[in-house]
């Protein structure tokens, strides 16, 4: 294997090599974007049980850190792969974020291998396809999706706003329970935005799915200007783990929270079990995490099989759902018969499948997301 000189790749190339493993053993190595759970999660459930069903097989994983810049260092490992001219890259499988991955397929990095899974045909979401722009159809399949939704507290409000044009009503009669981060400090807030100009901004396909246009953001100053006028009757919290520790002591009754985040604090005891989630129509934005296979992987056929089994209809439900309150990457219908009946209540009863897919909307493609915050700083936050 050829010496890197791009830091990341180097220290890549020490990670996978540094687990021992038996001479004949086929070695699977996954490199994994995202936070340390998501590393465990490789580590202590996802590889054991792929190497107990293939004997023979060991699955090494090296994390490379959260957001963009994690998944940053996995394109960086197999741009140098390509240049060095390897015949074989030494990462099988990639868990990657929707911006980075998208730029991947677009580098020619990535394999089509969809078709070749039986739980390729499983996956429903649009995000599985399109990737903020990006045609991906084929290159992926989605670990998990992350969903925000609106949290309530049901002791106090019994028929909560479903729209944000019910939002926008009920802010007015009741100033300052509503509370969002805005833009900064955490993505649920920013989140919110986006599904505000969704809403009031012209056609969300377009955001979505581009082409780009640079005029169209000056569409978008009566949307903008109408949230100005929201935000003077509400109150802003520090952030994502802000807002839920401000729903908790009461400070406010309503705000956007993830909702892997919202369920996990739940079952910690953080937050009472009277706050509940309602998804908005016209929609608001969640994410996936990808899995991928490189497109000059040493063992395709083996991360093909490591990836069918992580989507699989039982893996998603033990360890997308159960483990971390995910939703799962594929429908979730195929993942209902493998959960606890309470599990599924649980995740499920306050946005249901059915409004999950109606609402639950991708963020835009890259220019458009950074138009809406620059125009949200220049118009809003002023």
């Amino acid at each position: 294997m050829h010496k890197f000189t791009i830091n990341v790749a180097a220290l890549t190339a020490l990670a996978f090599a540094g687990t021992a493993v038996q001479a004949e053993d086929r070695v699977l190595n996954v490199a994994s974007g995202g936070s340390e759970n998501m590393v465990e999660y490789v580590t202590d459930y996802l590889g054991p049980l792929f190497e107990e069903q293939n004997p023979g097989v060991k699955v090494k994983v090296i994390g490379t850190g959260p957001g963009d810049a994690g998944s940053q260092k996995i394109l960086e490992k197999l741009e140098a792969q390509r240049a060095a001219g390897d015949e074989e890259w030494d990462i099988d499988v990639v868990v990657g974020n929707q911006l980075k991955v998208a730029e991947m397929v677009e580098d020619g990095l990535l394999a089509s291998y969809r078709d070749n899974i039986e739980t390729g045909k499983m996956v429903t979401r649009d995000t599985a396809d399109s990737a903020l722009g990006v045609d991906v159809s084929g290159y992926v399949m989605p670990m998990f999706h992350s969903q925000t939704a609106l949290a309530y507290n049901s002791d106090l409000i019994q028929d909560p706003p479903s729209s944000y044009d019910e939002l926008k009503s009920w802010t007015e009669k009741h100033p300052g329970l509503f509370g969002y981060n805005g833009i900064k400090n955490g993505m649920s807030g920013l989140a919110f935005v986006v599904g505000w100009v969704y809403a009031y901004g012209g056609d969300p396909a377009v955001l979505q799915s581009g082409p780009y246009d640079q005029g169209v953001a000056s569409s978008w100053s009566g949307a903008l200007g109408d949230l100005k006028s929201f935000n003077e009757n509400i109150t802003f919290t520090p952030g994502n783990a802000g807002t839920l520790d401000m729903l908790n002591r009461g400070e406010i009754v309503m705000g956007p929270v993830w909702v892997d985040m919202f369920y996990t604090w739940q079952a910690d005891g953080r937050i009472p079990p009277s706050l509940k989630l309602q998804l908005l129509s016209p929609g608001m934005p969640g994410q996936p995490y990808y899995y991928a296979v490189p497109e000059k992987a040493q063992d395709a056929d083996l991360a093909q099989k490591f990836i069918e089994l992580a989507t699989s209809p039982a893996v998603q439900a033990e360890g997308i759902v159960n483990r971390f309150n995910w939703y799962p990457g594929i429908d979730a219908k195929h993942v209902k018969d493998s959960l606890d009946p309470a599990v599924w209540e649980k995740l499920f009863s306050d946005v249901t499948p059915d409004e999950l897919a109606a609402n639950g909307k991708p963020f835009p493609i890259a220019p458009y997301f950074t138009d809406i915050k620059e125009a949200y700083e220049q118009q809003v936050s002023n």
